[in-house]
């Protein structure tokens, strides 16, 4: 006969299950509302949980702000390492940026929540706050824009090494600003497939990196 789980099993199940619950939760809610518009009253209405079990799991609303952004940071990046398997063996680097530009829009559709409160802390200025938070979005943007210059210099190894190190340090701040501005497009603009906005941006990434190339 099968035992009933321990008093403390429960117990633990339950706490793990409302802690991911006030995540969801609070990602949902200020990704729309942002972090100052989302007072501990409007989540605790969202999850039916009373204000208590908010300070259980996080000793204040900037903890579980930073606790959103970590969890959302790393299933992005999860994402898009996922994404970026077995890119192609060969190809011109406007090919491969498309591949990686193309995957890299699929990610951005997928983690809209998440991408959209990075941008609202990032424009808003509302993460200074809550200096754990604000920690991880300059982590999230310093890892981004090494993640961009890795799928440029990437697309760009047939000129070498060296030079394609080169372009994809030049270039990534660009790609940043590109991506950014193509998320902001899809909340704006209803209608174009993001992929349109992620060939666009690989295509002037190629040209501006073969012009670096030329230049030497």
């Amino acid at each position: 006969m099968i035992e009933p789980p321990a008093p403390e099993t429960r117990t633990n199940r339950r706490g793990r299950r409302s802690r991911q619950e006030i995540l969801d939760a609070a990602a949902r809610v200020m990704s729309v509302r942002g972090y100052a518009g989302t007072p501990m009253s409007v989540l605790a209405k969202e999850t039916g949980l009373p204000k208590s079990a908010f300070y259980h799991h996080f000793e204040s609303k900037a903890g579980l702000l930073a606790a959103v952004m970590e969890q959302g940071a790393h299933a992005f990046f999860a994402a898009m390492r996922e994404a970026h398997r077995n890119p192609p063996a060969e190809g011109s680097p406007r090919d491969l940026l498309r591949w990686y530009m193309r995957r890299t829009g699929d990610v951005m559709e997928n983690g809209e929540e998440f991408l959209r409160l990075l941008l609202v802390l990032v424009m808003s200025r509302e993460a200074a706050e809550a200096p754990e938070a604000l920690r991880t979005v300059i982590a999230v943007r310093d890892e981004g824009r090494a993640y961009m210059a890795h799928m440029i210099s990437a697309s760009f190894m047939s000129a070498g090494e060296e030079v394609a190190d080169k372009i994809g340090q030049a270039l990534a701040p660009f790609g940043m600003a590109g991506y950014d501005g193509a998320f902001v497009a899809l909340q704006s603009e209803g209608g174009q497939s993001v992929s349109v906005w992620m060939d666009q941006l690989a295509d002037s990434l190629a040209s501006l990196g073969e012009a670096i190339a030329t230049a030497g």
